[in-house]
């Protein structure tokens, strides 16, 4: 699944093909939005936004019919795919949504969890009534992010399944969550309610700094000079891509010890057992 950096390159990419244009025509696959594809045709995209790994596409009111936005959730397999609108891409997926301009087409194949709402209603999505701050895509204090550390409703669960929960923050994924706990130095079972001022202070600018960091530089995770010294080295994208994610068994960039690779919430995490220390 698509993390919160990939689902933000991802809009970016939307927004350049369809925002500010008129929508010659729109698709739904499902019967219950069929009405719409001619309500919405015609209207102008105002914008195309993420929230956590949510993607808001928002059409402009026309006469006495107020705005929409069309709500999406790739889930595990959704995919959406950026072309000419005369292009179709090559794909044996199935398409769900699309926004056709004069020029271009934003279309959405496999994804599952669409919606039709008003922009005002968005609150009343399950998904987004229930996310936590969203760091890449709103103006988050650090401050807001300990607040989260300290809820007692939180506080007592493990950092290697809490990180998970998009309900706590929004956006981090399995590779983040690995790369921001041994950025921080905590280990995984650790839980919010045992780390001191200082361990909070370093695990949220962890979470902002490597969520932005990945966002910029296409998922690596890994500090600039390091990825450009193993670049230069001729080392793979994937290989020059992580501190700790997907490096079991490899010495660790900071003291040589071996990566751990377990599991946690039924998904592979990794850390670096002198870095992340248990009590």
């Amino acid at each position: 699944m698509p993390e919160g950096p990939e689902i933000r390159r991802m809009v970016d990419d939307i927004a350049g093909a369809i925002v500010t244009r008129d929508a010659k025509k729109v698709f739904f696959a499902f019967d219950r939005f069929k009405g719409y594809e001619s309500a919405l045709a015609g209207r102008r995209v105002t914008a195309v936004s993420a929230r956590g790994k949510a993607v808001l596409v928002f059409f402009a009111a026309r006469g006495d019919d107020g705005p929409w936005c069309v709500y999406s959730h790739n889930q595990l397999y959704g995919k959406w795919r950026i072309t000419p609108a005369d292009r179709e891409p090559e794909t044996k997926r199935q398409l769900r949504f699309a926004v056709f301009t004069r020029d271009q087409a934003a279309r959405l194949y496999s994804a599952s969890d669409i919606r039709l709402v008003r922009p005002d209603a968005l609150d009343d999505v399950p998904y987004l009534a229930h996310l936590g701050p969203d760091p890449l895509n709103e103006d988050i204090a650090a401050g807001d992010l300990i607040d989260r550390l300290n809820d007692t409703r939180l506080a007592g669960r493990a950092l290697g399944g809490l990180l998970l929960d998009q309900r706590f923050i929004a956006g981090i994924g399995n590779y983040l969550r690995s790369e921001i706990l041994f950025e921080a130095g905590i280990a995984p079972k650790t839980r919010p309610k045992n780390l001191d001022d200082d361990a909070k202070q370093r695990l949220v600018e962890a979470i902002v700094r490597l969520i932005r960091r990945a966002y910029e530089t296409k998922g690596i995770t890994n500090p600039p000079d390091r990825a450009q010294r193993l670049k230069d080295e001729g080392l793979s994208f994937g290989k020059r891509r992580h501190m700790v994610f997907g490096r079991a068994g490899r010495s660790c960039y900071d003291c040589n010890s071996e990566i751990i690779k377990t599991t946690v919430a039924s998904r592979r995490l990794y850390y670096c057992p002198r870095c992340q220390p248990t009590d």
